[in-house]
């Protein structure tokens, strides 16, 4: 079945571009990307793989790919690309959807969990960080504060540090592919000529090799939700990523510590980082799918390959 693409307006002059693939009938599951990042950053094999037994949405952010640019004539807060995606739902005729957000994606899915969890009928967070004041608890009991949890990688610091300079469009994929090797972390081959393809199809797909720094400037102030993640009852998923250079362990069993009371579960993707090459793919969309189906079937969390809290 052929992708089917339209455009739905979120807010007064926001319009953003929109993807669905698999059987319109099909439970929906929308992909929500990380900062800066097209729905295109979901890489299309994924997608399918997903689509066999879902209604994939994946959709631009304002201020990436075909959607609406606006935040230099018009700020707008972190808070509100949360509105977006449920704006998103709402634009398809979508009541509720399956949420799969990745890095600022994840935590945009827990704005919606804690915000709006009548729409969601389970989430999965991927290489992310707890919106929640709550503390890591070892396993001897200690309480480590959320600001004492590790923090992003110093080469990764080192690379988000430079300026971005239009010095032309194979000068911007060389950037980009640097970007992802880093970001891929140190446990899987990179594989330069697949990151390569999928920036320019994301730059053929945008109509500009110029960055958008948006995300990166928007106020992110009022997003902890630290009382209603603790409270919710929806099916939660935390994918553990053992190579992740932005929210390492043991950030994503803290996730699972504050959300829906401890009840949530964690899967380790073997090698991950804060990418999607090739090689994770597929143990994603498994982790992904048999997570949507416990959850369609009677709302259990996934049990199976729980990897041990650290």
């Amino acid at each position: 079945m052929e992708p089917r693409q339209q455009y739905v307006e979120t807010a007064p002059g926001i319009r953003l571009w929109t993807e669905r693939r698999g059987a319109p009938d099909a439970p929906a599951l929308l992909l929500v990307m990380g900062a800066q990042a097209s729905g295109l950053g979901w890489p299309d094999a994924l997608v399918d793989a997903l689509a066999a037994r879902h209604q994939v949405i994946r959709y631009d952010h304002r201020d990436t790919g075909r959607s609406t640019t606006t935040f230099d004539q018009n700020p707008y807060p972190v808070t509100d690309l949360a509105r977006d995606a449920v704006a998103v739902l709402d634009g398809l005729g979508v009541e509720r959807a399956h949420l799969v957000g990745m890095s600022l994606g994840g935590m945009l899915t827990q704005l919606v969990l804690a915000d709006h969890p009548e729409r969601v009928l389970s989430a999965t967070l991927i290489g992310t960080c707890a919106l929640s004041e709550a503390p890591y608890v070892t396993l001897d009991g200690t309480e480590v504060p959320v600001g004492e949890l590790p923090g992003i990688a110093p080469e990764v610091l080192e690379m988000w540090s430079r300026p971005v300079e239009d010095t032309g469009l194979e000068a911007e994929l060389d950037r980009r592919v640097e970007h992802w090797r880093v970001l891929n972390g140190g446990q899987l081959d990179v594989d330069d000529a697949c990151f390569r393809e999928l920036e320019r199809r994301i730059i053929a797909h945008t109509g500009t090799h110029i960055a958008s720094t948006a995300h990166a400037r928007a106020d992110d102030s009022h997003m902890l939700r630290t009382d209603e993640l603790a409270d919710t009852k929806v099916p939660t998923l935390v994918l553990a990523a053992p190579a992740e250079p932005v929210f390492p362990p043991p950030h994503p069993h803290h996730l699972a510590q504050v959300i829906g009371g401890g009840a949530t579960h964690v899967v380790e993707i073997p090698g991950m980082g804060h990418a999607l090459p090739p090689a994770v793919q597929g143990p994603l969309a498994k982790a992904i799918l048999t997570h949507t189906e416990s959850a369609r079937h009677d709302g259990s969390q996934v049990t199976a390959a729980d990897s041990p809290t650290p």
